[in-house]
């Protein structure tokens, strides 16, 4: 029977969905199932003695200021902290550059709001962050797929997406979530001559880029673009918006992201946030700047590269033991995913079926692709369990697909 409110919802409604991703997240709330599904950071990284103390003198010293509205932009001083930061590692900014959000996700749907009419193109990475998908599917945008490798964007592909005319490049630089692969440094070079030869902005989106367990750090588009722009020594003011977030540094649920971009598009972005929420939680950032004041981040990002370094080895040295030959699976540098590639006759929608009777959880990769495909891929998370879990999680996979492999062969 049909209810009042159907006839109701707005015509958008029929572009969003529900997020494959946090269905499955449900799955990790049941004791007896091993989830490689959700992107959660390990909760034995989390600074809870730092926020204990932070909340104390936050409490005792600026309760009156943390506990009533503040400026949209955000906490000054916090502002100012990752500024210098910015500054010290990728590109000179000044806090008049920087927006704080609630969390990376609502960045994302600002930038839909700002730029996104709908049926205007954006570039993406096949596959691609399925956040930044159901963001920007609310305004009615299509998506042109470039295909990537363990290198990233197959950027040779790029120039004939960008003649298209879209509105803007959207790419995950660093360990890139759901596929673990990072952006060579020719190819991010090659990205910034492209977008800027078509006149095309690039959304840099760089939650991971932290996460470094081996390799050398390649510099973010960001201050490449800087640099190509001969802005080396000037505030920032070229192609691209960057987005990074505290959900990894320190802990998901402060709800703590940035953007920084050019004066005029943190203006227009301020705007958005003003008709959205009218700021970002005073108290969660006042107590994020007391726990990241004094370089605290950079020496807890230590422990938690070492946390998540040991269970991606032992992730990989098991799916080397336990998984049949046919599946192949990326080597990722940093981060906290891999990707899983099937034979093309098995369907990963399919094989989780099977795997939840085994009690063990994944996402299947279909949903990362934004035009279709990648029905034989899967996404695993590394972060979030502990070594001895992850044993036991990944060799019941293994188990399950050489059986139906097995069932394929013998079929045939």
């Amino acid at each position: 029977m049909q209810t009042p409110w159907e006839y109701r919802y707005a015509h958008r409604m029929k572009s969003m969905g529900s997020s494959v991703i946090r269905e499955l997240l449900k799955y990790a709330e049941q004791p007896d199932i091993i989830s490689f599904a959700g992107g959660m950071p390990a909760p034995e990284v989390f600074p809870v003695k730092e926020f204990q103390a932070a909340c104390n003198v936050v409490l005792a010293e600026q309760s009156a200021q943390a506990l009533q509205y503040s400026a949209t932009e955000g906490y000054r001083p916090l502002r100012e902290m990752i500024a210098r930061h910015a500054t010290r590692y990728m590109v000179r900014v000044t806090p008049d550059n920087i927006l704080i959000t609630s969390g990376s996700q609502q960045a994302l749907d600002f930038i839909g709001r700002l730029f996104v009419n709908r049926g205007d193109y954006i570039v993406v990475e096949s596959p691609t962050y399925l956040g930044a998908l159901q963001a920007w599917n609310a305004y009615g945008a299509q998506y042109i797929s470039v295909p990537m490798d363990e290198d990233g964007m197959l950027v040779e592909q790029l120039e004939e997406a960008l003649r298209k005319g879209p509105k803007f490049i959207y790419v995950l630089p660093n360990f890139q979530n759901p596929s673990g692969a990072t952006l060579s440094l020719e190819r991010r070079k090659k990205v910034i001559e492209l977008a800027d030869k078509y006149g095309v902005p690039i959304v840099e989106d760089d939650p991971y880029g932290q996460l470094r367990y081996e390799g050398e750090h390649i510099p973010s588009l960001v201050q490449l673009d800087s640099a190509y722009r001969g802005h080396d020594g000037d505030c920032y003011s070229g192609n691209v918006i960057y987005l990074s977030t505290f959900s990894k540094l320190l802990a998901p649920g402060l709800r703590l992201a940035w953007v920084i971009a050019p004066e005029q598009v943190i203006r227009k972005l301020v705007i958005a946030k003003q008709a959205a929420d009218l700021h970002t939680a005073s108290f969660n950032q006042y107590v994020a700047y007391e726990v990241g004041k004094g370089g605290f981040i950079d020496e807890h990002v230590n422990v938690i590269r070492a946390t998540y370094k040991e269970r991606r080895d032992v992730m990989l040295e098991i799916m080397d033991e336990m998984f049949p030959p046919e599946v192949r699976w990326t080597h990722p540098q940093g981060g906290m995913f891999l990707w899983g590639i099937m034979p093309e006759h098995l369907d990963a929608a399919e094989v989780l079926k099977i795997a939840l009777e085994r009690k063990v959880a994944f996402v299947p990769g279909g949903s990362f692709h934004a035009t279709g495909g990648g029905n034989n891929t899967m996404r695993l998370n590394f972060s979030y369990s502990r070594p001895e879990i992850i044993r036991e999680g990944i060799t019941r996979l293994g188990t399950t697909l050489k059986e139906l492999l097995h069932e394929k062969v013998a079929a045939a």
